[in-house]
């Protein structure tokens, strides 16, 4: 199954199977990567206002609206007054290391506990997956949080070391796993606990 560069603007999938209530099912590949092409190709070049660069897309649609909403709703687009700007790389890195999101702002912010370690790892290494981090800033990324939040502290590992234990869930990673359920799962058994 082919993997694309662009996520659907409407469930984030990156693979031609789509969520099955998914309004884009059916839209050609090249439509939707054409949109955030069309988009990326301005705003990358400067800011804009939202109007201006409707006006300045040639066949703006439906898809486009949905991208730019995509956009904005992974940060990565800012919007300083009404004008909009693509986020650098290193700018966009450090906004999405801290997940503002619930159910994993829960998991980011209060660390897990034993029970929930599991499905709160799962659900960090996908969505750090999902933003774009590669593997290797994803694994940093969740060895500082294990440390931080005191969840290695915490105990409740079958593995001796963080490494080890981000290192075996690299499948996660490499999958391309959604996020959503574990996150919930995970943050249940964390409120309770905390």
């Amino acid at each position: 199954m082919p993997r694309f560069e662009y996520p659907c603007p409407g469930c984030r999938t990156r693979t031609n199977l789509h969520d099955a209530d998914c309004g884009f099912d059916g839209v050609q590949w090249t439509d939707i990567e054409g949109a955030y092409v069309d988009l990326l190709a301005r705003l990358s070049r400067r800011s804009w206002s939202e109007d201006a660069l409707r006006a300045d897309v040639e066949d703006w649609g439906g898809i486009h609206a949905a991208a730019l909403s995509r956009l904005r709703g992974d940060q990565r687009v800012d919007e300083q007054g009404d004008q909009l700007e693509l986020l650098t790389a290193a700018e966009y890195k450090e906004r999405v290391t801290e997940p503002t999101m619930e159910p994993l702002k829960t998991i980011y912010e209060k660390g897990s506990v034993p029970g929930a370690h599991d499905h709160s790892i799962f659900a960090l290494i996908a969505f750090y997956e999902m933003v774009g981090l590669s593997w290797e800033e994803t694994k940093e990324q969740m060895l500082v949080w294990l440390d931080e939040s005191g969840t290695w502290t915490r105990g409740g590992f079958e593995e001796e070391t963080p490494e080890e234990l981000v290192d075996s869930k690299k499948h996660v990673y490499d999958q391309g796993y959604g996020w959503k359920q574990a996150g919930k799962e995970a943050k249940a058994v964390i409120d309770r606990r905390l």
